[in-house]
């Protein structure tokens, strides 16, 4: 029996088979879960093939964050699959223009910035509470995150996005921990998806960790963090929330 067997869980993020969110789902049906996953526009045929790769066949659901109508339509969307409602959502979305990243902090635009803090931050919020109406009692949302205490090198406004993802998760733990609804995040090392292809310099984050991180980091490797998604998920922290879950190898506590 799996830690999360019988559970329904939403999965964003699906992009290609590298990424974490693809293990998150792989791991969750494997640990007993049914699983739905959401795209849209032109990256959901895409999702929708790369769901062929799970273990069992996942639905693929319509859902751009940013767009009131699919917020408002997810409830009905998700209960045609499982009409009791949703144990758990996966929030694996975040987001950056091109010129608000690669060190033109200072010269972006706040179209620019405002695009990276919508998608990447306010988007948990949106989401969170579009799902609210299917925690039949209680819920689980995980939030994927890439720490945002410190300045990286040429990770800029979407750094500033990941802080006020931090944020947001803490101010939505609060709100709705009455209703028994746990908000965490998963802060992982750098790992190679599609996301981290757009990071100019990404270069720069493998080598930190490499020689910084305590434990051996593979950046060819989603699974540990993946892993780490599955435990909150599940029922074994029935009380933690609002909480920041780095799996990094380490390096998050270490200094210069």
């Amino acid at each position: 029996m799996g830690i999360v067997e019988g559970k329904k869980i939403l999965v964003t993020g699906v992009l290609t088979d590298a990424s974490i969110a693809f293990h998150i789902a792989r791991l969750a049906q494997e640990q007993g879960a049914e699983v739905l996953l959401s795209s849209y526009g032109r990256v959901l045929s895409l999702t929708t093939r790369i769901a062929g790769r799970l273990p069992k066949p996942a639905p693929v659901l319509q859902l751009d964050v940013t767009n009131a109508e699919d917020l408002a339509a997810l409830e009905s969307r998700v209960r045609e699959y499982f009409p009791h409602g949703l144990d758990g959502v996966v929030h694996s979305i975040g987001f950056a223009p091109e010129a608000a990243l690669g060190g033109n902090f200072l010269n972006t635009s706040w179209e620019d910035v405002a695009t990276a803090i919508h998608i990447s931050a306010y988007s948990l919020k949106a989401l969170t509470m579009a799902a609210r109406p299917l925690f039949p009692g209680a819920g689980s949302v995980v939030g994927l995150d890439f720490d945002a205490s410190v300045a990286w090198p040429q990770y800029d406004w979407m750094g500033v996005a990941k802080a006020a993802l931090e944020s947001t998760s803490r101010y939505l733990a609060r709100d709705l921990g009455a209703a028994n609804i746990r908000v965490n995040l998963i802060a992982a090392g750098p790992i190679r998806t599609m996301a981290a292809k757009s990071i100019p310099g990404f270069a720069d984050f493998e080598r930190v960790w490499s020689e910084r991180s305590p434990l051996t980091w593979d950046v060819n490797d989603p699974v540990p963090a993946a892993k780490a998604a599955i435990a909150l998920l599940s029922d074994w922290f029935p009380k933690t929330t609002a909480e920041i879950i780095h799996v990094d190898g380490g390096l998050h506590a270490m200094g210069a």
